[in-house]
């Protein structure tokens, strides 16, 4: 099993922010993670919160070892070349360690307020599968060229190619069993989804059908959820076993009320 830490940069100084990320290294998680929002989700009124590529770019130059990501970086705020760009440069400076998490984009209310557009449901996922394709054809392709009904790219090249070959590993966040978790099996190395395992098991088993149909192997996608440290350590002992269990082979473990201290109890029992 990896663990990922998610830092939760928000209603933080950027001190914190870079602090948590050495903190997490150095305790010997697999990951660190961000989330790709321009303003707090939680708690009351404004307050700060650093945009997550950017962030991502800084990280790579504080850290040396653990792997980099945001879950999930939201369509609907960037072109997708210019995500394919972002994400190149970040696999480069970071040496290879970019983990390209991805999803349709949910949170209306920071859209409306900053005057980001918000289509509709089934346009929004209909252009998500578009961007997936885009990005990952920039990535890995001279000249590519697409047209589709919500992005196109003309004979277009993007270089230097990612460190990673052929690509960084592509997350798809999706729990929509009719749209996004097709689009899941279709494209994705991980798949990422919230929940409790009497939820999730059923969802990985229809992950599982769905790229059978497809004819790709299920075993090629790996499953990903996130993993609560407000628990006892033997709680979380037997969560992780669990997950395990089901097949999951990452957890995304969120930020405790309890700080660091339950952090670096976690990291002794389980990282050691």
């Amino acid at each position: 099993m990896q663990f990922g830490l998610d830092i939760a940069q928000q209603r933080m100084p950027w001190s914190e922010v870079a602090d948590r990320a050495r903190f997490a290294e150095t305790l010997g998680f697999n990951g660190i993670w961000g989330f790709d929002h321009f303003q707090p989700m939680y708690g009351d009124g404004p307050g700060e919160c650093f945009e997550g590529n950017t962030t991502l770019a800084a990280w790579s130059g504080i850290t040396e070892r653990v792997r980099l990501g945001l879950l999930v970086t939201g369509m609907t705020y960037r072109h997708p070349s210019v995500y394919a760009a972002e994400a190149m440069t970040i696999d480069h400076a970071s040496g290879g360690r970019l983990e390209l998490a991805y999803g349709a984009a949910w949170f209306d209310k920071e859209h409306t307020e900053l005057g980001i557009p918000f289509p509709p449901r089934k346009d929004r996922i209909d252009a998500f599968e578009e961007a997936v394709q885009i990005v990952r054809g920039l990535l890995t392709t001279d000249g590519y060229t697409f047209e589709g009904k919500h992005f196109q790219v003309h004979d277009a090249t993007l270089l230097p190619r990612p460190v990673q070959q052929p690509h960084p590993p592509i997350w798809i966040g999706a729990s929509g069993e009719q749209r996004m978790m097709p689009i899941a099996a279709k494209y994705a190395d991980v798949w990422h989804c919230f929940g409790p395992p009497e939820v999730l098991g059923p969802k990985s088993d229809r992950i599982s059908a769905h790229a059978e149909a497809l004819g790709r192997d299920p075993s090629t996608i790996r499953r990903a959820t996130s993993l609560s440290l407000e628990d006892d350590l033997d709680a979380i002992a037997a969560n992780i076993e669990t997950w395990e269990g089901l097949g999951f082979t990452y957890l995304v473990c969120g930020w405790p009320s309890g700080g660091r201290a339950d952090i670096e109890a976690f990291a002794t029992r389980f990282l050691a």
